[in-house]
């Protein structure tokens, strides 16, 4: 009878991340067996397992959509926002959006039940690239992208280190390897700039081409175990 850490195996059921599944523990809110669970305990499929007051019902069949996001649409699972991602996508499974779009921005997000694979997308220190094509209110002059690239102080730190191509005079793509909350807009303001469109493009190996606004794919097998290999997960 194979066992597993509770946090670990709630991540696989899709219930949550793991880091979620420890403040679930902390909080005592995950019985396991009748008793409140601990956090670092092994458990099985046997075992009778609530979260919440939900009974958990063994691993599911794993899920990794691509959503492109329209304006407007909150990248949060709470229904008390009315314009929420999860009713947005109607989708039939329990599933959760791997990180954040602003409200006011476009393009690419990722959804799944994997909470393992969301952690290892997140993680600061793994250095995934997010790609964006952003629009401002005036012309960006070179030495603006130079300073860009360097690294600008906000949030209390300094961005890490990016990479931006210019399209237009007022256009740019600019490629991260971190999720600061509005990163690109707080950097374009620091230097004077407005925001006036934001799209992410790309999610590490994951593209957006041609997916209309609003609607979403499920991952091809190809690019799953490429997401996977770029975060060190078992296939």
């Amino acid at each position: 009878m194979e066992k597993f850490r509770i946090n670990k195996y709630l991540s696989t059921c899709g219930i949550c991340s793991r880091r979620e599944a420890d403040r679930l523990l902390e909080a005592g809110r995950v019985i396991v067996n009748g008793r409140p669970a601990v956090i670092g305990e092994q458990v099985c499929e046997q075992d009778e397992i609530f979260v919440e007051g939900k009974l958990v019902q063994g691993a599911k069949k794993e899920i990794i959509l691509a959503y492109h996001k329209p304006a407007g649409i909150v990248c949060t699972t709470s229904k008390k926002d009315k314009n929420n991602i999860i009713d947005a996508i109607g989708y039939k499974e329990r599933i959760y959006p791997v990180g954040r779009l602003d409200k006011d921005s476009t393009g690419l997000i990722l959804l799944t039940n994997n909470g393992a694979l969301m952690d290892a997308v997140l993680r600061g220190r793994n250095h995934h690239e997010k790609e964006y094509i952003v629009s401002v209110d005036h012309p960006v002059k070179e030495e603006i992208y130079d300073a860009m690239e360097q690294g600008v102080p906000i949030l209390d730190t300094i961005t890490k280190p990016c990479v931006i191509t210019k399209r237009e005079d007022r256009t740019f793509h600019i490629v991260l390897t971190q999720g600061l909350n509005r990163q690109i807009r707080r950097m374009c303001e620091y230097f004077g700039y407005r925001v006036r469109t934001l799209k992410r493009i790309r999610v590490m190996n994951i593209w957006l081409n041609d997916l209309p606004e609003g609607t979403w794919r499920e991952l091809t097998t190809e690019e799953i175990l490429e997401l996977k290999r770029q975060c060190k997960l078992e296939r």
